[in-house]
């Protein structure tokens, strides 16, 4: 009698497991197919030309967040902004209201963006504003605005002042014959002293530095997909071996197509590049439910995927123009910060199912920490986006929330089971069958869609 009580209580829990990941996965689907690369925040490109006596710049932005006045410091989402609708609303725009409703808000912008010479601040007049026509308004619209200014006599360098609340931007020195300042300012800021006649003043410690940021968040949180791809190399094996092999042909990789394609020597269309990253996650994905361990092909097909993500990180780069200063510094900031934003991938996942690895080598079920595993399913979400909403816009965290929430489930479910396959098949095979499944959503949504 006590042994059926037992069998039933056990069936009970399953199936709230069952139901609760079903759930749990749903939305995680939901997040990540649908909205947040619609709404994704994307950093501004500044051109700066100097002359003796004179400045332009022109930059390239979504200038709908600038004109309805979110804050992007942090955010990644504009839907996670009380001010989306009207970002929504301007994206409906055609491009002659839209050039209106800027050139309304450029004394605004006066006061977030600053052009100074020495300690002067010089007063920018806009210029050109360049908007396309509209097209999918659920889509980021990227557009051009020029401003010139009148500098005062003398060679006193320029820095560039930009609120933290326009977000991200990269500002390149323009000019003919001569090498110029390159930078990014992650979270606004204010630029090295730039020389009128050229040449970067960033030293080679400072370059690396400034790029390692850069790195990071194109990993935690901006880039998505390259997590599911990391975490597919993840679920392949409990074992750290294995994992080493892959992450170190993975990076090698990634490393080396990252420096052709921001050199120029490789120029391959993100239209053919996204969609095969799509691809390289749901191949992971598979292999990792068919396959038992490490293939002996396995890591020639990382080198080629790796070689694939290089080129997805190298537009980013190029986008940001490193130039020819420092530029070696700049590139080795960038992969130590996209290495650090794997390994803390990497390094968070094992946390949360440490307990089921751990449960699989000693055999034994372990009803109490599943339970306890389960509660923290359920709370984690609500509870982390609550507190999140408090200190900080949460669009940009939702999807790793979820993910969380998901991979504790997943541990629960392993922590009730018995039997030395229990990790595998309650938490590595539906991790992997789950990334494959969103790695095949992207696939279609970038070829057909």
């Amino acid at each position: 009698m006590f042994s059926l009580d037992r069998r039933c209580r056990l069936t009970v829990a399953h199936g709230a497991i069952v139901s609760r990941l079903a759930a749990v996965l749903a939305v995680l689907l939901a997040l990540m197919s649908s909205g947040a690369q619609a709404h994704e925040v994307q950093p501004s490109v500044m051109n700066l030309t100097l002359a003796p006596e004179t400045a332009e710049v022109e930059v390239e932005a979504t200038l709908e967040p600038f004109i309805a006045g979110i804050d992007l410091d942090g955010l990644s989402d504009t839907n996670a902004s009380d001010r989306s609708a009207e970002n929504d609303r301007l994206r409906r725009l055609p491009p002659a209201e839209l050039e209106a409703a800027f050139r309304d808000a450029w004394p605004a912008m006066q006061d977030r963006f600053q052009l100074r010479a020495g300690d002067q601040t010089v007063p920018l007049r806009l210029q050109s504003v360049d908007i396309p026509e509209v097209g999918n308004p659920e889509l980021p619209r990227v557009s051009t605005f020029t401003a010139t200014a009148d500098l005062p006599a003398g060679d006193a360098p320029v820095t560039v002042a930009w609120s933290p609340q326009l977000g991200g931007v990269a500002v390149r020195q323009m000019g003919e014959g001569q090498e110029g300042y390159t930078g990014y300012l992650a979270s606004g800021g204010e630029t090295d002293a730039i020389p009128r006649a050229g040449g970067s003043t960033m030293g080679f410690g400072a370059a690396l530095l400034t790029y390692i940021p850069v790195g990071f968040e194109h990993i935690v949180p901006l880039g998505l997909d390259h997590i599911l791809f990391v975490l597919g190399l993840f679920f392949l094996s409990t074992q750290f071996r294995p994992l080493f092999w892959q992450v170190t042909a993975f990076t090698l990789a990634h490393t080396v197509t990252l420096a052709l394609a921001a050199l120029g020597i490789v120029r391959v269309p993100a239209s053919v590049v996204e969609p095969l990253i799509a691809a390289s996650i749901l191949y992971v994905g598979v292999e990792n439910v068919l396959a038992r361990g490490l293939s002996p092909w396995r890591p020639v097909v990382i080198v080629l995927f790796g070689l694939l993500h290089g080129l997805g990180f190298a537009s980013v780069l190029t986008d940001y123009g490193l130039g020819s200063s420092n530029f070696v510094a700049k590139l080795i900031g960038f992969n130590i910060g996209v290495e650090i934003g794997q390994l803390t991938v990497i390094a968070v996942a094992f946390l949360i199912v440490a307990a089921a690895i751990r449960h699989t080598r000693e055999g034994e079920r372990n009803d109490p920490l599943a339970y306890g595993y389960m509660v923290l399913s359920f709370l984690i979400a609500p509870a982390l986006v609550g507190l999140l909403a408090v200190m900080m816009p949460v669009g940009g965290v939702l999807p790793v929330i979820a993910a969380a929430a998901i991979l504790l489930g997943f541990t629960a479910a392993a922590l009730v089971s018995t039997g030395s396959e229990s990790y595998r098949q309650n938490v590595a095979n539906p991790a992997s069958i789950l990334i494959a499944l969103t790695g095949a959503y992207w696939f279609v949504e970038r070829v057909f869609l």
